[in-house]
């Protein structure tokens, strides 16, 4: 606790970090305004019912940061944004020209977040029609004229750039990643919501299990930052070498291999995607043509929240962003090189391609475990609230996976920021 304190104190104390610390609260306070900007024509009573209702929709506005339940400009939140980064990067691997433009250095980062944007904008008009569709569907919004439903798209699709600029204020001028921070505020500012209707709803018989549900929260809490903070050290010594005119002494050092390389990122991809079959599920489920609809009522309800499919999908999602975002950052041919280019070497193992080899087999083994760790959590809560029947407790883990990691990563930030600044005073 003192430690913290003590952060804090620098934290406030140094002109960089507290010009920082402002812009990223002033950029969250911003948004949360945006949160409660709503787009006309919506009847918002009616749409607080529907979201009381519906398991799903609640879900959604949770990871919205309460902008769908008012269903304000930024009703579509991050998500298309998201989306398109996905598949950005998978077609980054599958196409030379683009990879080669990720080893560009910062023109070559320009570019790709510049074809991010743009792909952004047909996924965002794809979501927006969606959402008009399901609304018109349960009469929440009258059926608009070209003009107004121009308008209402172009309105929903500007509120998620407006969103996405946020997030890289915060990245280039704030504290932190910017959509996580962002994403974050978004859950934390909703569970005085969720609290409320936990009080307003509550059954005395279900108090043993709301106790029970609490020391698990703080159970996996624990568990979650113990696996963030988690690291494998490979141990590498350098021997003694010259250059130029100076000998350099025989040296001793490790390689630190987290056991979540990923963060808080495949999470929020895995959440993005597993969304999406029951979006479809709720449109298709109106369409006049029967198949259609036949689909869409099976996605709807199978794709539940609280369901077997649901769970499944998301657990396999976060598994696998975690391998792939895993794949992404770390570089075992280039660590290789390195190691080998300054005279270094892993104990019992070859330099060049026996330990690119070796860092492979640990990497893949580590995140493994690092993966089925978050994907278990991920279900847990659906799983105690099937046992104790606490429907509102549902979105817990997931909330508890992205809230926790952005704190954590937030305060690697701050650390890395005072060490800098202690390291330049030194060198001065």
């Amino acid at each position: 606790m003192k430690d913290i304190t003590q952060k804090f104190s620098l934290l406030f104390k140094d002109p960089v970090l507290r010009q920082k610390t402002i812009v990223t609260f002033l950029i969250i306070l911003i948004y949360r305004v945006f949160a409660f900007l709503p787009v006309p024509a919506i009847d918002l009573n009616q749409l607080r019912s529907l979201f009381a209702s519906s398991q799903f929709l609640s879900l959604l506005d949770i990871f919205s940061g309460g902008t769908l339940i008012n269903f304000s400009v930024m009703a579509l939140g991050l998500t298309p944004y998201i989306n398109a980064s996905i598949i950005m990067q998978l077609v980054t691997m599958a196409i030379p020209q683009l990879e080669a433009l990720t080893k560009e250095g910062e023109y070559g980062r320009f570019k790709i977040n510049q074809y991010t944007r743009f792909l952004t904008v047909p996924l965002t008009l794809i979501q927006a029609v969606g959402i008009y569709v399901l609304l018109r569907n349960q009469n929440i919004i009258d059926t608009l004229g070209p003009i107004q439903f121009v308008s209402f798209v172009l309105t929903l699709l500007a509120g998620t750039f407006i969103i996405v600029w946020f997030g890289e204020l915060i990245s280039e001028f704030g504290l932190g990643n910017g959509i996580s921070i962002l994403i974050f505020a978004g859950i934390v500012g909703r569970i005085p919501v969720v609290l409320g209707r936990m009080v307003t709803t509550f059954n005395p018989a279900i108090f043993f299990n709301i106790i029970m549900f609490t020391a698990i929260g703080i159970g996996v809490i624990a568990a979650v930052v113990f696996i963030n903070e988690a690291v494998r050290k490979i141990p590498v010594y350098y021997a003694r070498r010259i250059k130029g005119n100076k000998m350099y002494q025989a040296a001793n050092n490790y390689l630190p291999l987290k056991l979540n390389q990923a963060g808080v990122i495949p999470i929020i991809f895995a959440v993005s995607f597993v969304l999406f079959p029951q979006i479809i599920g709720n449109v298709l489920q109106y369409v006049p043509n029967t198949t259609l609809s036949g689909i869409g009522l099976f996605l709807a309800k199978s794709f539940n929240p609280s369901g077997f499919f649901y769970n499944f999908f998301y657990f396999i999602l976060v598994v696998a962003f975690t391998f792939f975002y895993t794949i992404i950052v770390f570089n075992p041919q280039k660590i290789s090189e390195d190691i080998q280019k300054h005279g270094g070497f892993i104990p019992g193992i070859r330099p060049g391609s026996a330990t690119k080899s070796y860092l492979q087999k640990v990497v893949y083994k580590i995140t493994t475990f690092g993966a089925v760790f978050l994907g278990l959590i991920a279900i847990l809560p659906a799983i105690i609230s099937s046992i104790t029947g606490l429907d509102n407790l549902i979105i817990g883990g997931t909330g508890i996976l992205i809230v926790v990691s952005v704190v954590l990563e937030t305060f690697k930030t701050i650390d890395a920021q005072l060490v800098m600044k202690n390291y330049d005073r030194f060198t001065m």
